[in-house]
């Protein structure tokens, strides 16, 4: 298993697109820290008790140590910018119970050039029942190997300007009436890759406002018992691409279409979509794979399988190489292994999908559980969906 590097250089976004790998990683618009740059210890017997604590007292470029305990109903709004929050040495978990910062989240995230790593949050609440984990209202943020779970929200975003990523984190169980595993709203960029999205309850898995979007190698699921509407729900379009997921939509899903394209209205600049080398399945038993209430100016539907007795692909414009109506022989769709086996037809059927934007469209890693990936190697023609036999 191999992890991304982020290299430091000259850019005008926190979000380097490489065409060559066809992946994003951070780049050096993000500020770094001063030479003589602080470094605040939370935790039981350090300087800072609680999470709130270094808050109150953070500094521009400081970095926020967190030992790995308990924080509960502690809740903060974070405010300096060019900040590094993690825990060390094992995972800590702030669980709200009932705690929120100015009645919106866990963490109320109001600076810029934010780095969240290796935290655990759950339990948000609020009366508007938007309560999130991680409201972030700030510019450029990352988000990676953190477990967000059980809250009304799991990330809510503002800030038209912003750009996020997450990676490589887990985010489950949002509950409530439409509220959603994670929400980007209008932002310039959002990016999610290499993470495991499961099991909202009434909302969707993953539902995203942002101009451009890149959805990349992640696995998003309901598996049996997860009851989202949307598993993707993209409702103002956007430059989307989608490569290398494994989606699944469970068969006690509120919804009988597993992706939605512009379901809310065509009203962000681009209308563009790129669905390519994607496992999708329903196990609802109906409906539409995808579910396209405006056709893109530019779309592309091709390398994908998508499975699902008595589900449909209704749409035939830029669409081609895809395993439709066949069984794609999993090694074992019980057990939401998608693999494929020896003899499957999508071995070899796929084609080269090209570059769209600057963009390679090729897919360069596949998802590896959990919140893994490595390099898809690629002998001849490309195999259709998430993953190239023989994986191993």
């Amino acid at each position: 298993m191999t992890k991304l590097s982020f290299p430091l250089v000259l850019a005008l976004s926190l979000f380097e697109l490489s065409p060559v790998t066809g992946s994003i990683t951070p780049s050096g618009a993000q500020s770094p820290a001063p030479a003589a740059h602080r470094i605040l210890q939370v935790g039981p017997g350090k300087p800072y008790a609680l999470p709130s604590q270094a808050a109150a007292a953070a500094i521009d470029g400081d970095i926020i140590e967190i030992s790995p305990a308990l924080y509960a109903r502690d809740a903060a709004v974070w405010r300096a910018n060019g900040l590094t929050l993690r825990g060390v040495g094992g995972r800590p978990h702030l669980k709200a119970d009932g705690a929120s910062a100015q009645g919106k989240a866990i963490w109320v995230i109001q600076s810029d050039n934010v780095t969240i790593d290796n935290i655990e949050f759950s339990g948000a609440r609020v009366p508007d029942q938007n309560g999130a984990a991680i409201r972030a209202e700030g510019e450029k943020l990352i988000i990676r190997y953190c477990y967000i779970h059980d809250n009304e929200m799991g990330i809510l975003s503002g800030r038209s300007n912003a750009e996020i990523l997450i990676e490589s984190s887990e985010f489950s169980g949002s509950y409530g009436d439409y509220n959603h595993n994670i929400y980007m709203g209008n932002i310039r960029k959002f990016t999610l890759q290499f993470s495991y999205i499961h099991h909202a309850s009434h909302g969707h898995n993953v539902k995203t406002r942002a101009g451009t979007n890149f959805i990349l190698y992640n696995q998003i699921m309901d598996e049996k018992s997860g009851s989202s509407s949307y598993a993707i729900d993209i409702p103002n379009g956007g430059r989307s691409y989608l490569i290398g997921n494994v989606i699944q939509k469970g068969p006690n899903a509120e919804n009988s279409s597993v992706i939605a394209y512009a379901a809310e209205g065509a009203t962000n600049e681009w209308q563009e979509l790129y669905l390519v080398n994607n496992t999708v399945v329903s196990d609802f038993g109906r409906g539409l794979f995808l579910n396209m209430h405006v056709t893109p100016t530019q779309l592309l539907v091709t390398n994908n399988i998508f499975a699902g007795a008595g589900v449909a692909l209704n749409t035939t414009t830029g669409t081609h190489h895809n395993l439709v109506e066949r069984d794609p022989m999993f090694q074992s769709r019980a057990t939401y292994d998608y693999r494929l086996l020896p003899a499957s037809p999508a071995i070899d059927a796929g084609s080269d999908p090209g570059i769209a934007a600057g963009f390679n469209l090729n897919p360069q890693f596949r998802y590896v559980h959990p919140l893994g990936h490595e390099v898809r190697k690629i002998i001849g023609a490309p195999d259709l969906g998430a993953f190239e036999y023989p994986t191993h």
